[in-house]
């Protein structure tokens, strides 16, 4: 992160910025939440993502960043897919639930091509709050 509302808007507002990179790993814990990266063929991290236990029996997926330098070449869509089977794998959820800025046209666009739709009830100014059942289109690759 190379600003405080980067790393705000990533990480969310209970990451300090700046931040000492040994303690990210205890600044991203959230109770019940399973962290995964996506690696590139040379073993890199190219792409971050978590889930934990959402409201009403859904999992809730977050935190999902892709490194500037890979976007626009299906990593995110791959890192989505992994991440959303394996988030349904290991709960049972019937429905998968993230939050998206607004402004953030690439990844809304992504999200609403893999089945999440908004729910504007549960959405702000600034952030979509978007859904999509466990059992829908989701794709799976894991």
């Amino acid at each position: 992160m190379t600003d405080e509302k980067s790393c705000s808007r990533w990480a969310g507002p209970s990451v300090p910025f700046p931040f000492v990179a040994a303690n990210l790993p205890g600044l991203l814990t959230v109770e019940g939440c399973s962290s995964y990266c996506l690696s590139d063929i040379e073993n890199r991290c190219i792409g971050f993502g978590q889930f934990w236990p959402g409201k009403l029996g859904a999992v809730h997926i977050g935190r999902i960043i892709i490194s500037p330098e890979v976007r626009g070449s299906g990593a995110g869509r791959l890192l989505c897919e992994k991440l959303t089977e394996k988030a349904k794998q290991s709960t049972g959820a019937s429905t998968v639930t993230l939050r998206v800025y607004r402004d953030n046209h690439a990844a809304r666009s992504l999200y609403s091509s893999l089945g999440f739709f908004v729910i504007e009830s549960e959405s702000t100014d600034d952030v979509l709050f978007m859904s999509a059942a466990a059992n829908s289109s989701l794709k799976s690759g894991v």
